[in-house]
Formats: C-alpha cells, sequence, structure tokens
C-alpha cells in the first residue's frame, strides 16, 4: 500500500485526536492575534519568529473560524481548507478522515505512460463540478487518456474564472464542490487507471481577497513584482513552508499523482537551495511507494531542473514545451506576431529540433525578448522530459477570441500534427475538446465586480489592440460577462456530430498504436538518441534509438509531394502500410511512422 512519510504543517488550522483543533497562522506584523471560533474569540500565543498559535478542545468539522486582528479586521485562514462562502468569509474546520477510499492501493502509472488530458472543471461538463467531471471519465480511458490534469481549483474571487487568480490555495472552490467530491473524482480517476495531476500556483496571488499584507507583508518582495501582482519573498522560511506544506496537502491529502507548477520562471528566489528544489526533494523524501510526477512551466527553457539520477528525476519530472507548440502553431496558421516572432522564419526547422532534441531555443538569441540569449542546452535529456501539445488552455484561451485550432488551420494540417505528436516519444497533451475536434472557443473569463472589472475588461481590449489577427479590440468578449463563461462550458454534442466521431476514432486509434509500440520503448532515464535524416522544404525524417530498436518518423509537411528517406521494419501507421525501399514518396501533410531493429 503506497505510504507517506508523516509531515506536521506550519500553516492553517488541523483537526487532531479527541476533537482538538489546532490553529497556526505567521503574522510577524502583529502583536497579538485572536481566533474566532464558532463565534466566540480566543487569544492565540505567540510562540516565536511571527507565529501564532491556539489549541482548542471541542473543534468540529464544518465550524467556522477565522482571526481577528489588533484593529478588529477579521481575516480568513490563507491556508484554508474550505470556506463557508466567498474568499472574504469564514474558513470552516475540514475532516479528511471521513472519506472512505475505494481504490486506496492506487500507486499511479509511469510517466513513459502518459497521455495527458488538460480540462478546466467549470466548463468541462455543463453542471461544472466535481461530481459531473467524474461521470466523464470513462469516455477519457477509452479514449486511451492516461492523466488528467485539472487546471488550478485553490478558491478565486466570485464563481467563475480559470483559476490562476486564486487567493486560498488549499481550498477546492466551492462551485465546484466539497473536498471530498474532489476526492471522489480523483478516486473514480483511480479506478479506471486514470492518474490526475493539479495545476498549482506559487508565482503570485490574485488581486482580490488576498489579506496577508494586512499581517504579514514580509511575506512579499517589495522590489519586485511578476506580470500578474507582487512578487513573493521565497527565502523566508514561513513562504517556503506555505507552498511546501500545499504541496504535500494536495499529493497526500487527496492523492494526486502530480503536480503542475505554473511559470515559475516567476518563481525568483535567492535562498540556497532555491524553493523549487527543496519543494521538489521535500515532495519525493515525504511520499513514497507510488509514482509521483511534477511538471513545469518555464519560459526560460531551463534542464538543470529536470535531471535524471539513472532513470529517476532528480527533482522535476517534465517540461510543458512551448517552443514545440509555438513552432507548431506558425506553420498551421501563418500566424507570426508576439511570441510567434521568434518562429516566424523557419518553423519548420524548429519544429525538427523539438522532435530531435526538446527545446528549439537552448541559448539562442530571442528576439522576442529583445535579443536576448534563451534556453539551456537540453541533449542529456530524455524525450519523456518534454510535454507536447498543440493547443491548452494558455494557447486557446490568450487568444482574444479563443479560437482553437480548428477555426484557423485545415483540417489535414492539423490531423498531420496531432500524429506527429501522438506518435513521437515525447510526452503528448490534448486539451479538453480537441478529442473530438471541438470548434467552440475557450474564452478568458472572470467574476470581478466594480472598478477591477472595469480594470479587467479594458486591459484585456488594450492587450490585443495592436494585434490584427485578433480583430477589432471592441469585439474582445468582456471576461466578466457571464456570456463570456458560457460560450466556453464544452459542448459535448458535438462529439456525436460524424466531424466529432471522426476525429474521435482517429485519435483513439494513434494513442492505441502508442500505447501498443511506442511506450515499451520509451526510457524515463538517459537523453535520447536522434538522427534527423532530412530536413527541408517541409520534407521530414527522423530516426529514435530506443530499448535496441529504430523508432521512424517520417513527414510532409508542405503543400507539394516530396520524398524522403526509407524505412524499415514494421509500419504502424497509416495502418494500411506504405511501401518500403530506399526513398518514400509522400503526399502533402501525411506521415508514417515504422518501427524497425
Amino acid at each position: 500500500m503506497p505510504t507517506s512519510s508523516p509531515y506536521l504543517p506550519q500553516w492553517g488550522a488541523h483537526l487532531q485526536k479527541g476533537n482538538r483543533g489546532r490553529f497556526r497562522l505567521w503574522a510577524p506584523r502583529v502583536d497579538r492575534l485572536s481566533l474566532r471560533l464558532d463565534d466566540q474569540d480566543r487569544p492565540m500565543t505567540a510562540v516565536g519568529g511571527g507565529w501564532f498559535a491556539a489549541e482548542v478542545d471541542g473543534a468540529q468539522p464544518g465550524m467556522d473560524y477565522a482571526f481577528v486582528l489588533p484593529d478588529g479586521m477579521v481575516v480568513p485562514d490563507p491556508a484554508s481548507q474550505q470556506q463557508r462562502g466567498d474568499v472574504h468569509g469564514t474558513s470552516l474546520l475540514v475532516d479528511h478522515g471521513g472519506y472512505r477510499w475505494q481504490h486506496p492501493d492506487w500507486c499511479g502509472r509511469p510517466w513513459t505512460e502518459a497521455v495527458v488530458y488538460e480540462l478546466h472543471v467549470g466548463t468541462f461538463t455543463p453542471e461544472g463540478t466535481f461530481r459531473a467531471a467524474a461521470e466523464r471519465l470513462k469516455h477519457l480511458a477509452e479514449l486511451g487518456i492516461t492523466a488528467v490534469e485539472l487546471m488550478p481549483i485553490g478558491q478565486f474571487p466570485g464563481g467563475r474564472g480559470w483559476g490562476y487568480d486564486g487567493v486560498l490555495p488549499y481550498a477546492p472552490h466551492p462551485t465546484y464542490g466539497s473536498p471530498d467530491d474532489l476526492k471522489h473524482l480523483i478516486d473514480q480517476a483511480h479506478g479506471l487507471g486514470l492518474m490526475v495531476l493539479l495545476d498549482v500556483v506559487y508565482n503570485h496571488f490574485g488581486p482580490e481577497g488576498n489579506y496577508l499584507s494586512a499581517y504579514a507583508p514580509e511575506f512579499f518582495d517589495g522590489k519586485r513584482h511578476t506580470p500578474w501582482g507582487a512578487g513573493i519573498a521565497y527565502e523566508k522560511q514561513p513562504v517556503r513552508r506555505f507552498f511546501i506544506d500545499n504541496a504535500l496537502y494536495w499529493l497526500d491529502t487527496f492523492r494526486f499523482d502530480g503536480l503542475r507548477l505554473d511559470a515559475v520562471d516567476q518563481i525568483i528566489d535567492v535562498a540556497e537551495p532555491e524553493l523549487l528544489i527543496e519543494l521538489a526533494r521535500t515532495v519525493r523524501a515525504s511520499i513514497t511507494g507510488r509514482h509521483i510526477h511534477l511538471v513545469t512551466e518555464d519560459n526560460r527553457n531551463v534542464a538543470h531542473l529536470h535531471r535524471r539520477e539513472g532513470r529517476r528525476p532528480l527533482h522535476y519530472t517534465a517540461e510543458w514545451n512551448d517552443d514545440f507548440h509555438n513552432a507548431a502553431h506558425v506553420l498551421l496558421t501563418a500566424e507570426t506576431e508576439g511570441y510567434y516572432t521568434d518562429f516566424a522564419e523557419d518553423a519548420f526547422d524548429k519544429v525538427v529540433r523539438c522532435l530531435a532534441e526538446g527545446y528549439a531555443y537552448q541559448g539562442e538569441c530571442s528576439a522576442h525578448e529583445g535579443g536576448r540569449p534563451r534556453g539551456e542546452p537540453c541533449g542529456e535529456l530524455p524525450t519523456t522530459a518534454f510535454v507536447n501539445f498543440l493547443q491548452n488552455h494558455d494557447q486557446v484561451g490568450n487568444r482574444a477570441l479563443g479560437e482553437r485550432l480548428e477555426v484557423l488551420a485545415t483540417p489535414e494540417r492539423i490531423l498531420a500534427l496531432e500524429a506527429i505528436m501522438l506518435l513521437a516519444p515525447h510526452v503528448p497533451l490534448l486539451f479538453m475538446g480537441e478529442d473530438w475536434a471541438a470548434r467552440q472557443p475557450f474564452l478568458f473569463f472572470t467574476d470581478y465586480e466594480g472598478e477591477l472589472a472595469d480594470m479587467v475588461r479594458e486591459g484585456r481590449r488594450q492587450e490585443f489592440s495592436g494585434f490584427s489577427a485578433h480583430g477589432e479590440a471592441e469585439a474582445v468578449p468582456d471576461p466578466n460577462d457571464e456570456a463570456t463563461f458560457l460560450r466556453s462550458v464544452l459542448d459535448w454534442s458535438a462529439a456525436d456530430t460524424p466531424e466529432g466521431k471522426a476525429r474521435l476514432a482517429f485519435i483513439r486509434s494513434l494513442l492505441a498504436l502508442r500505447h501498443r509500440h511506442i511506450v515499451p520503448l520509451l526510457d524515463d532515464g538517459g537523453p535520447s538518441e536522434s538522427l534527423v535524416l532530412a530536413s527541408d522544404g517541409g520534407a521530414l525524417a527522423i530516426n529514435w534509438t530506443m530499448a535496441g530498436r529504430l523508432l521512424q518518423l517520417r513527414a510532409n509537411l508542405a503543400e507539394e509531394r516530396q520524398s524522403v528517406p526509407g524505412i524499415e521494419g514494421k509500419v504502424i501507421h497509416p495502418a494500411e502500410g506504405c511501401a518500403k525501399g530506399a526513398a518514400l514518396v509522400l503526399d502533402p501533410w501525411s506521415v508514417v511512422v515504422a518501427i524497425g531493429d
């Protein structure tokens, strides 16, 4: 049975045996603090280092509590595990021992088996809840998905949002359901053989409902700002523990199989070891006996966080590879504005480099970054250290009109790149609805009010005012309009259309081939051994040597028929086979994959 090393969280409220409640808050800016529990105020004890603590007999699950500052201001617990209402209200005591796991012996799956499906709980189903999402998991398992990745669920202001503006990162958003509803979702996934990963945001807090500055302004670094708010003082031990405890909380208490850390390039830490390293080390030392996967999103294209020791990641398992997406997107759509500038001249060559080596930028200068070098050499990493995708929440939702690829590119181009992505030896990721070629938008939506709502609306329109591909600024949907959210809710009936069924069959067949032929060859340890045989004018030929065999990819990503080097062994795609020989002549936007000795 999987085990975890005992750890004692420093932050928050915890029910102990005998109905005893333990409460802790780091509030270095105040000289006294009170606990309001079930409408009764009790003085807390200063225990050193800015910490206040209280232990109370007779604590019960579901009791309201909050902290009272010297000026009478009442604030929720920043480590609240459940709220009575919104982010401004009281926190609730939670009993995590009441849920009875149906699959307690689940140990996860190796990362080499990962096929990731990213979803937003609020728009994945019409109901927008954990329970409703659980009812759709069978569809994903039958498709060939092995890992579900939830966009952030920590509580944010209002009832709808992407989750990246959360302020209570320990509390599942009540719109989605209770903590036990979340456990049910994870439990059901495990019963179907699906891993569940959680997207967590440790680089900033949202603009509404964060009260830390009222009693712990030291939590923040006044000299640094992220694109989304104040920088965080990660070098301070209580701050580090807030995030490390959070990671352990999700992985241990809820039995998530891994975490995806959002925008870690904004987690700037001067301490040694840096927070990212300490967090990964603590997680891997604390949770044993089951597979735990830690994935990063990092604009820097670093490799040092993902190094292996044998076949075991020392710290982080994989990195979202934006380079593959960006190069493929330019190839598919010919869009070259914004960050696509770096891929405008040689998108095809950069796709090839991503497939052969990992990153397209490994220290080369980036025009979009002002001519600064970007990236590190990554040849020592295995192919499984890179998560490749053609769509995700960012790349769809951060478009002004939220268009998916189906609206921007021709079907034959999309099918060719889908085949490459799903049959290459990297870890593939699909965005919800991509499996049936959904055409409806996924838009940016929030639920702010008043001046903040106005700022978000106008800021969004200004952001796209200079981009011809996004239309007139006035046409950008208002993020706070409920209609914007409702337009983003998946229309599952589209999966039953002829087009939807055809795409599902295509994806299902490719994933079956992946699991049968490619996954057994994958090594999560040493560097990938690749050989580019052709890379010119859309003609692509790459061989990967894995487990003593050759995985051979041949493709024509151009509008005219082209010749590519031949193949050896068994053709696994397309199903009807392909003539062998010294050379192959491929139709436009066609792909051949074979395995040889």
